[in-house]
């Protein structure tokens, strides 16, 4: 077991959308042997499990409701919700508007914040969000911070999605503009606003490939361990 001060080990990775938090903290879960939390995938439970209820999105208390009751696992890359795999279903681009729309209201973070806690078991864990390290995991030992500008990001995700530069270019530039309105809602709201811990190690995650970014992420993993 990893532990630090006779607590389980615990890595938060934070990042605006599409930084590759989610790549890069799998792939160190995977390495280390620990336990992953992707949070935002709560939030795109949420966002969809809501939605399927007809609670707008606008509602804090129903939305706070929801996320109490709010029934989920993670079986490998198979998201669930209840009965229902959501895997593809809570990755739209229009769930994940709606997941950073309910994400701001302090209920609703209030009311996952325990569910996310329990995810720091044994052998460790590590998060990824966008306050995991500044909120819900503020004793972790090693806290990451990745960012890449929003043209590269909107890049990413409009390969993801396999749309063509020319013949999709109004399409990607449509994901640019949503990538920012989403980037300014996250960074100003009022509750966990998207900022790096102040002990957090930054890394700009452009032309680095998952290895290099990987690698250099297990380096300063391995410089905390041997500091304490």
């Amino acid at each position: 077991m990893t532990i630090f001060n006779n607590k389980v080990a615990i890595i938060t990775i934070d990042g605006p959308t599409a930084s590759g938090k989610g790549t890069i903290a799998r792939a160190l879960a995977q390495t280390l042997g620990f336990h992953y939390l992707d949070s935002g995938a709560l939030y795109r439970i949420l966002a969809w499990h809501s939605a399927q209820l007809g609670v707008a999105s606008d509602d804090e208390i129903a939305l706070a409701d929801c996320a109490r009751m709010l029934d989920c696992r993670f079986d490998g890359a198979t998201v669930w919700c209840g009965a229902t795999d959501v895997s593809e279903l809570i990755r739209s681009e229009a769930n994940g508007l709606r997941a950073s729309q309910v994400s701001q209201y302090w209920g609703v973070r209030q009311a996952l914040l325990q569910l996310q806690k329990d995810f720091a078991r044994a052998p460790g864990l590590v998060a990824d969000g966008r306050d995991m390290g500044t909120v819900v995991f503020t004793e972790a030992p090693l806290k990451v911070f990745l960012t890449a500008s929003a043209q590269i990001r909107a890049q990413r995700r409009a390969a993801q999605l396999g749309l063509d530069e020319k013949r999709d270019a109004g399409r990607i530039r449509t994901l640019l503009q949503d990538l920012q309105a989403r980037d300014a809602r996250d960074q100003n709201r009022t509750h966990a606003p998207l900022v790096a811990a102040a002990d957090a190690y930054t890394l700009v995650n452009e032309g680095l490939s998952v290895a290099e970014a990987l690698a250099l992420v297990l380096h300063w993993w391995h410089e905390k361990k041997l500091s304490i």
